[in-house]
C-alpha cells in the first residue's frame, strides 16, 4: 500500500523513484508602505486597546516635559542611554541613572516608580515595543519597575514583525536578547482573572518623538 501511494505521488508529480525533490522557491515577503503619520496612529490605537498610551510630541524637549509631568513627585530609574542623557532625561528631577554596576541598579529599578528607557523599533501593527539588550538599554529598567516609559522615535516606527526580521533576520547577531513588549503585562493563568503588573510593569507610556 505505501509503495503504491508513494507511485502516485511520483506521477502526479512527474518524478521517478529516488530523484531529489525541487528545491523550495525564495521567500517573498510583501511589506505594506504606510506614510509615517499612519503608522504613529496605527500604533497608538493598538497600544490603546492593550491599555497602554501614547504620547505625540514634536521636540526632544517637549519629551523631555511629557516625562517631567508623568513622573512628578515620584522616582524613576533611566537607562544609560546617549539619547536620555543628551535630552535633559536623565538630569529631570527624581530620575537616577548611570549605576556602576548590577546590584545597584537592580535594587534601584526594584525600588522606583518608574522606568525610563528607549525603545528600539515600534511594531505599528501591534503597538509592539522591540527592546534589544545594550550596555546601553537594560533590560531591568523596562521590566522591573511598575510603569515603563519609553521614547520612541518615529522613523524607527516599522510595519510590524515581517519589516522587523527583514532587517534583521539574525538578531541574536546584534544583540544578545531581544524583547518584543506589546502592552502592560498581564496573565488569566490564576482562574482566568485577567491581572495586569505580574511579569512586568503594569502601565506602558510610550512617547513619539
Amino acid at each position: 500500500m505505501k509503495d503504491t501511494i508513494l507511485h502516485r505521488v511520483r506521477t502526479a508529480l512527474a518524478r521517478s523513484a529516488g530523484a531529489a525533490p525541487d528545491a523550495a522557491p525564495d521567500a517573498r515577503i510583501r511589506i505594506p508602505e504606510y506614510q509615517p503619520e499612519r503608522l504613529v496612529e496605527m500604533f497608538s490605537v493598538a497600544l490603546a486597546a492593550l491599555t497602554g498610551k501614547t504620547y505625540e510630541v514634536g521636540s526632544p524637549a517637549a519629551a523631555r516635559g511629557k516625562i517631567e509631568e508623568l513622573i512628578s513627585g515620584k522616582t524613576a530609574v533611566a537607562s544609560p542611554s546617549p539619547l536620555l542623557r543628551d535630552w535633559g532625561i536623565t538630569g529631570l528631577p527624581g530620575v537616577r541613572s548611570g549605576f556602576a554596576d548590577a546590584r545597584a541598579l537592580r535594587e534601584a529599578a526594584a525600588a522606583a516608580d518608574f522606568g525610563i528607557t528607549v525603545a528600539e523599533y515600534g511594531l505599528a501593527e501591534t503597538g509592539t515595543l522591540v527592546m534589544m539588550a545594550s550596555a546601553e538599554e537594560s533590560r531591568l529598567v523596562s521590566l522591573l519597575p511598575p510603569v515603563h516609559i519609553a521614547i520612541l522615535q518615529r522613523e524607527r516606527l516599522l510595519t510590524g514583525l515581517d519589516e522587523f526580521y527583514a532587517r534583521f533576520p539574525l538578531p541574536g547577531e546584534h544583540t544578545s536578547a531581544t524583547v518584543f513588549i506589546t502592552g502592560p503585562s498581564r496573565t488569566a493563568d490564576i482562574e482566568m482573572l485577567l491581572v495586569r503588573g505580574v511579569h512586568g510593569p503594569g502601565a506602558i507610556h510610550v512617547i513619539v518623538v
